[in-house]
């Protein structure tokens, strides 16, 4: 198998690209892989420390924007695993327009290579945030799309130019729909890695609006094992849920945070709502079980103390 991992210095790609290299029952089967990451503020080489030194990996600095650059490294049978993206909500909120060349044109720019290329498996990876805000029960593969952030909007456009690749021209895709995903690596805007920061360094943890938005936790690992089923069993043209199965609102995963690390509640602060803020997700990812074997770890107390410890370590090994 040859591996092209899209912001693979990323923080899930990293995942991936250790799941290829490092899994022993891997060894014989992964042949090369292939990191294309534009090395934004959220990407780091040093994500990929655990395997640098292995021959099978090249790293190339670059967009997957980049139609030249993209051409030049596709090869028939090929899998191509897209990671590449533009991904924190208020930062699209503030200024939409790197989200909408990386997310959209850049995808598109992929999969219009992907057609001059022989059995060519493309992967891509969305989020649960295509679907909007729900209420009550849980979101199925075919519900409506209602993306209610520029970021949400940019993935459902990825999602669907992915849909009329695979409807117009065969292209072998298939499309994943994570929920929110937490582990070691994640970079420091995003919401866990800011509870365990703020209060490692003595600050008031920041709260949208009443604190009782609700997401679904995804460990990063458990991700990885579902992108990697999907490219065994996965059908073309299909999308799957990858949820976590561990709701929490905002107010109760800090709770659990406070309390594993001893710190109350005074540690809050409540701050002004997000725009379009989504007050619930939840995915159904009984499709995914029953096509391609996934299943959350259902380990999350352990998967948290794994994280809290890894920042922890990070943050007293840079003081």
């Amino acid at each position: 198998m040859i591996f092209l991992v899209t912001g693979g210095a990323g923080f899930i790609g990293s995942h991936f690209v250790d799941f290829l290299l490092l899994e022993e029952k891997l060894k014989q089967i992964v042949k090369k892989v292939i990191v294309l990451d534009k090395l934004t503020y959220a990407g780091n080489l040093k994500n990929l420390i655990h395997v640098e030194k292995d021959n099978r990996l090249t790293f190339i600095k670059g967009d997957i924007a980049d139609k030249n650059l993209v051409e030049n490294l596709f090869e028939n049978e090929m899998i191509i695993v897209n990671f590449a993206a533009e991904s924190h909500v208020d930062n699209s909120i503030a200024d939409p327009r790197d989200f909408f060349s990386t997310n959209i044109f850049g995808t598109s720019v992929l999969l219009e290579a992907s057609k001059s290329f022989k059995d060519i498996r493309f992967i891509q990876i969305s989020t649960d945030e295509v679907y909007g805000s729900i209420p009550v029960g849980s979101w199925n593969e075919n519900d409506i799309l209602e993306p209610n952030s520029p970021y949400a909007a940019s993935k459902a456009a990825a999602d669907l130019i992915c849909r009329s690749y695979f409807k117009t021209f065969g292209t072998n895709v298939s499309i994943t729909r994570c929920s929110n995903n937490f582990g070691p690596r994640q970079h420091k805007e995003k919401f866990i890695p800011t509870i365990l920061n703020n209060l490692l360094e003595g600050k008031k943890i920041p709260i949208y609006g009443d604190g009782k938005n609700i997401r679904d936790w995804l460990f990063v690992k458990d991700h990885v094992l579902g992108v990697w089923q999907t490219i065994l069993h996965g059908i073309p043209g299909e999308i799957y849920n990858l949820g976590g199965g561990t709701e929490l609102s905002n107010l109760d995963l800090i709770s659990v945070i406070c309390s594993k690390l001893g710190y109350g509640q005074d540690s809050l602060q409540f701050v002004a709502d997000r725009k379009g803020h989504d007050r619930r997700y939840a995915l159904n990812y009984s499709k995914a079980k029953a096509d391609i074997g996934y299943a959350p770890s259902a380990l999350f107390s352990a998967q948290i103390e794994h994280t809290i410890q890894y920042y922890s370590d990070l943050y007293h090994n840079l003081v």
